[in-house]
């Protein structure tokens, strides 16, 4: 096949990395991600409103032969299957990480990475070189797509992800040169998911779909099946979904070096809710720990944020769909001076003192604060009865890329997540086979922990 497309090169430089050659902090950044990805997968299983109990109950009724586990599902399925499962719960509460350029790297791609492994016995040096290729690949793919605006049109585990897991997917495999490169043609039919289902259990499957495709791509690709060999060349994915808004060279400029995963870094939630409301829900939170007012006494709220009607929900349907509200995740967090998993569910989105702060709530936007995430800021006001007006502006998020989480928040969000599945036992010997996930075999031993139904 030519080598002369920006396809084939990209595919060369997926092909080259490799564990002997990674950087440490890219090898300690790949295991800070997988155990963050399964504690989220974890407590996704848990979502309030059933999309973990969906997607479990779907998989299980489909069928296929025991190849890899569901987690908190308590069997095995096929690779496919699994990964569908545990990639839809690993974004079933918005919980798991991000970055810059905004995307989610790890729910399209690990739960794809976990099946492969666990079947085909793939050990733990090559499943660091696939995240932080998958992880590459999509931080490459989202620079380059310029015309991808945040929040909306597509969705990007949809898109990006879906050539994070099919590189991902490769790179288990082991595919050689000319079928990645149909793999990677393949995965460009298998793209797309609409923004206009944020809100909705389909959002969450969005990764999902893109973990199995992800497997189903590189196996056909491995098999013979054939596609464009230049997907992201003339017409393709970048014409298709971009309209020709894009800078494609950005796709393979500077690939590696360094890698995206150690900079800018990786960013770490610490809100199991869309990003955009995390500033929001910092200055409430702060509010509430330095005033110490009485939630009861808030006469009236005002948020002010850059223009996003991605996130502008005075009235969300449902508790999942309070994740994306800024006004709904700014209430509770100033009601209950903490957000957590239960802070989406119905009976906290319905409940009186939820409801009447609500109405008082309003979202305005302000024009002159810059939409690009990494430089906006929220304020949130707060008028009491008795008159007072206190006020926080909140523009650094911790646990956004350039402020990582420290070690110790990112245990503490492991156990919260895995204790609503595992015993602290349990929990604890994931953490300890991740910490030394260069040295396994595969990931039998975790998942076969992590299947506890």
């Amino acid at each position: 096949m030519a080598t002369s497309t920006l396809t084939g090169s990209l595919i060369d430089k997926v092909i080259a990395v490799s564990y002997a050659s990674l950087p440490q902090q890219a090898i300690e950044m790949a295991k800070h991600v997988t155990l963050d990805g399964l504690a989220v997968m974890l407590a996704g299983s848990t979502e309030p409103l059933g999309v973990g109990r969906i997607s479990i109950q779907y998989v299980k009724e489909m069928g296929g032969a025991p190849q890899a586990t569901v987690i908190a599902g308590g069997f095995k399925t096929s690779m496919l299957n699994a990964a569908y499962a545990n990639g839809t719960m690993a974004h079933a509460l918005d919980f798991d990480n991000t970055w810059y350029p905004l995307n989610h790297p790890t729910s399209p791609t690990l739960p794809a990475i976990l099946a492969l492994s666990e079947h085909r016995g793939i050990g733990g040096r090559r499943i660091i070189e696939s995240i932080v290729a998958a992880f590459e690949v999509q931080g490459r793919l989202r620079l380059a797509a310029t015309g991808m605006a945040d929040g909306q049109g597509f969705h990007k585990p949809g898109t990006t992800g879906m050539f994070g897991a099919v590189t991902a997917a490769s790179k288990m495999i082991d595919l050689p040169r000319d079928p990645m490169l149909m793999a990677f043609g393949i995965a460009g039919s298998r793209a797309g998911s609409l923004s206009i289902n944020t809100g909705s259990m389909t959002k969450s499957s969005h990764s999902g779909h893109a973990a199995r495709m992800g497997i189903e791509c590189a196996l056909l690709a491995k098999l013979g099946w054939t596609a464009s060999a230049d997907v992201f060349g003339p017409g393709g994915f970048f014409d298709t979904f971009l309209g020709g808004r894009a800078e494609p060279e950005r796709l393979v400029k500077g690939f590696g070096a360094p890698f995206r995963m150690v900079d800018p870094g990786v960013g770490f939630k610490k809100h199991p809710s869309n990003y955009f409301t995390h500033r929001p829900i910092d200055a409430a939170l702060a509010l509430r720990a330095e005033a110490g007012f009485n939630p009861a006494d808030i006469e009236r709220v005002e948020v002010i944020f850059p223009r996003f009607d991605y996130v502008n929900r005075p009235e969300p349907k449902t508790g999942l769909d309070g994740k994306f509200s800024v006004q709904y995740a700014t209430a509770v967090a100033l009601l209950d001076g903490e957000i957590t998993i239960d802070s989406f569910d119905d009976a906290r989105r319905f409940a009186p003192d939820a409801v009447a702060l609500l109405k008082r709530t309003t979202l305005r936007f302000d024009d002159s604060i810059p939409k690009d995430f990494d430089k906006m800021h929220a304020i949130v006001s707060v008028t009491l009865k008795d008159g007072r007006t206190l006020s926080k502006k909140v523009d650094r998020l911790s646990g956004w890329v350039g402020i990582p989480l420290a070690p110790g928040q990112r245990l503490k969000k492991f156990n919260s997540c895995a204790a609503r599945v595992l015993k602290p036992e349990a929990a604890a010997q994931v953490v300890s086979l991740v910490e030394r996930l260069e040295a396994l075999p595969d990931v039998r031993e975790i998942m076969d922990i992590v299947r506890a139904g």
